[in-house]
């Protein structure tokens, strides 16, 4: 038996909901950027999921289909070696001129698949339709996609005409070529339940197999839902179809999830409002069982085993991925990898974990319903002039090579084996998990190294780093004085921290006029000194800079190529501090950003600025300056984010969108529900400082537009982050 494989694929939905449609090929550009290929081939992607979908390429009329991106596309393909498994619906309902509910889909389908297997009659492999059973459920009894359904009969029409377009479309396919497969993606995850909704989990968890078992034409009378879709209007003759001609895949492709796994539970108070659904006969909460307080909920190992069990089929994983930090992204992928290895080695037939979202994914925080630019970035991330490949990308390399990987932020279990994943109290659950769970094999942590112990952003360094699962220290000037020569030695000696953080400096501007020899040695000299001591050591490390190195004079947000000409002396050691840190470790990342603002320290403007508007007192601010401020835990976790990819050189991280210093006053007032008119403009001139400041010193980003989040969705954040720990 060959080695377990890692495949790849792109988030490449289009789905419809009411008459918009929801494009990720659109949003991600892949189709404008055939180097995508190459980038994939670099980190050992030899089979790759790829998308010819029926929406894209014949979207006005059947007998107009524009080849031109697949012919390109595929003759890269075949130049680099990887094999395709191409789908041409993915959870979609096709291009306007069929649907889900048209009794002529399938026909209409195969035609297209005819029409692509005569134009490519080398390509071996096929996902006709992704997710059947899934796509049903959304469109036919959720209502989240077209057709907006949310009934049985709706359901299981769009369920049988799915699978019967996927074995019409796999026997025009054939006839060209008849070696081709059927490579048959659903997700099939466990539903768990209260004893009292014991009989509804029962039921969905037999449920979610009839996509697959009506393809291997198991659903005949004796099958466990037959009455129960006879009930609900569907023929016989609908169903014998799939008994008279069978299409059996020959490798069943498993779409695994954090959230797949589901628990249902009575007691609707203890849920939130949008979880609450139901059936015929009672209502329930429907959340995800990662969430609730009863053990052993979660495991990719026994999902895996149970679809092994039912078929004994050869399997594939074919997507693996989580919308989450990226140590927890690593995490996940290699949980995953790891139970189909064990799987594998205990005899069953599994042949690869898919590496999905490649390219990253948008908007499936709604369930792609709504446009809100909500971006996961993946093995690479777009948010950038090119795809910037991520830690994730190296992980997938190192499996795909034959070899253990070893990066720290794999070290310690994702959050969903740490005690903050449980949202909902300890329940009774039913039916328990079945035993073999595969537990991650965890190492003794090494750590992070955090200097600035007493400082705001130190601090925040290392709540995020506790609740990101990655160890840490965090060092005073005590224990680690960073412009001390011998202090840096004997503290990277003592601690062999995997990378360094520098959260220490010198940060009260005015009183940097009056005391330059202190603000340029905490500013410039240390961080250099720490540079040269992390590059002897081959460490990787973060310093932080200022938007204070720029005069004002631009009127557009400064961009790291930018020119910079500060005006005071702490400007001045941050500039010098770029400038030598670089010099000293070209590795480094040395992180420009502006403002600070959190729900973590009483003194940042913000905080100060509400506490006041709190008692009716009247705030003065600047109304001819303007920056950008940044949120401390989207800093934190983008610098973590960069550091763990082994980012390096000069990046700008500020949330996005400029404002004055007063407009920024009067929106969070308004937000808060303070009287906004209590907070004066002035001039700063006004204001009483000594050290000179630019009048407009917004960060703008040519490395990584989007890497940090716009600026009214974190103030909305920090907003609601105060008033729980209020």
């Amino acid at each position: 038996m060959t080695s377990l494989e890692v495949w790849g694929g792109v988030e490449c939905t289009v789905n419809r909901v009411g008459d918009r449609y929801f494009d990720q090929l659109e949003r991600s550009g892949h189709t404008k950027r055939l180097h995508d290929l190459d980038r994939f081939a670099e980190i050992g992607i030899k089979t790759l999921r790829f998308p010819a979908l029926w929406e894209r390429l014949a979207p006005q009329r059947p007998d107009a289909i524009d080849w031109s991106w697949t012919d390109i596309a595929l003759r890269r393909l075949r130049t680099l070696g990887i094999r395709p498994i191409v789908g041409f619906v993915h959870h979609g309902s096709g291009p306007r001129y069929t649907s889900l509910i048209d009794s002529q889909f399938a026909e209409k389908l195969a035609v297209f698949a005819r029409a692509f297997a005569d134009r490519y009659p080398w390509v071996d492999a096929y996902t006709p339709v992704n997710e059947p059973l899934t796509t049903a459920r959304f469109s036919g009894l959720y209502g989240l996609w077209y057709p907006n359904a949310r009934d049985r009969t709706t359901f299981l029409q769009i369920l049988l005409n799915e699978c019967r377009a996927i074995t019409t479309a796999m026997r025009e396919v054939r006839r060209v070529n008849p070696h081709a497969k059927l490579v048959q993606t659903e997700d099939v995850g466990h539903i768990y339940s209260t004893p009292k909704l014991a009989y509804q989990a029962r039921f969905e968890n037999c449920r979610r197999w009839l996509g697959l078992d009506l393809l291997a034409g198991m659903v005949d009378s004796e099958h466990e839902l037959y009455r129960w879709i006879r009930k609900a209007g569907i023929r016989d003759e609908q169903l014998d179809h799939f008994l008279e001609a069978p299409c059996a895949p020959d490798i069943l492709g498993i779409n695994h999830y954090i959230t797949s796994n589901r628990f249902l539970d009575e007691r609707l108070e203890r849920y939130p409002v949008c979880s609450h659904g139901g059936n015929e006969k009672e209502r329930y909460a429907d959340v995800e069982a990662v969430r609730v307080g009863a053990a052993s909920l979660v495991s990719p190992y026994a999902v895996l085993r149970e679809v092994w069990e039912r078929y004994k089929r050869p399997l594939a994983v074919t997507e693996a991925h989580i919308g989450c930090t990226r140590d927890e992204q690593m995490r996940w992928f290699l949980e995953i990898w790891n139970s189909a290895s064990t799987l594998r080695s205990e005899g069953a037939d599994i042949r690869a974990v898919t590496a999905w979202s490649l390219l990253g994914a948008f908007d499936w925080d709604s369930l792609v319903t709504d446009d809100r630019g909500h971006y996961e970035p993946g093995a690479f991330d777009l948010r950038g002039p090119v795809p910037r490949p991520t830690a994730l990308s190296g992980l997938i390399r190192t499996l795909g090579e034959g070899r253990q990987p070893d990066h720290p932020a794999l070290d310690s279990p994702g959050w969903w084996h740490r005690a903050e994943r449980v949202l909902y109290s300890a329940v009774d659950c039913v039916p328990e998990e079945s035993s073999g769970v595969c537990t991650p094999r965890i190492r003794r942590a090494r750590e992070l190294l955090i200097t600035g112990a007493r400082g705001t952003l130190g601090r925040a360094f290392a709540r995020l780093c506790e609740q990101r699962g990655l160890a840490y220290r965090l060092v005073d000037r005590g224990t680690l004085d960073i412009a001390d020569a011998e202090s840096v030695d004997s503290a990277l000696k003592l601690f062999k921290p995997w990378a360094v953080i520098n959260a220490a400096g010198y940060c009260r501007v005015d009183d940097a006029e009056r005391d330059r020899e202190a603000c340029v040695r905490d500013n410039a000299l240390g961080p250099t000194l720490l540079a040269g001591a992390c590059a002897s050591e081959g460490l990787p490390l973060v310093t932080f800079s200022s938007d204070l190195v720029f005069d004002g004079k631009a009127r557009s947000p400064y961009c790291e190529s930018d020119g910079i000409a500060p005006l005071g002396v702490y400007g001045c050691s941050k500039a010098q501090a770029e400038k030598d840190v670089l010099a000293a470790h070209p590795g480094a990342l040395v992180v420009r950003t502006s403002a600070f603002f959190g729900p973590w320290d009483e003194y940042n403007f913000l905080t100060a600025t509400l506490r006041q508007l709190a008692k009716q007192s009247i705030v003065r601010a600047a109304s001819d300056m303007t920056v950008s401020p940044t949120y401390v835990p989207d800093l934190v976790n983008a610098s973590l984010d960069l550091v763990i990819d082994g980012a390096s050189g000069l990046w700008h991280l500020a949330n996005q969108g400029a404002t004055t210093w007063a407009d920024f006053a009067r929106y969070a007032a308004s937000m808060r529900g303070y009287n906004a008119e209590l907070v004066l403009p002035v001039p700063a001139s006004s204001l009483g400082f000594t050290a000179p400041r630019p009048e407009y010193s917004a960060l703008g980003t040519e490395r990584g537009s989007g890497l940090m989040p716009q600026l009214e969705a974190a103030l909305e954040r920090y907003n609601a982050e105060c008033l729980v720990a209020v």
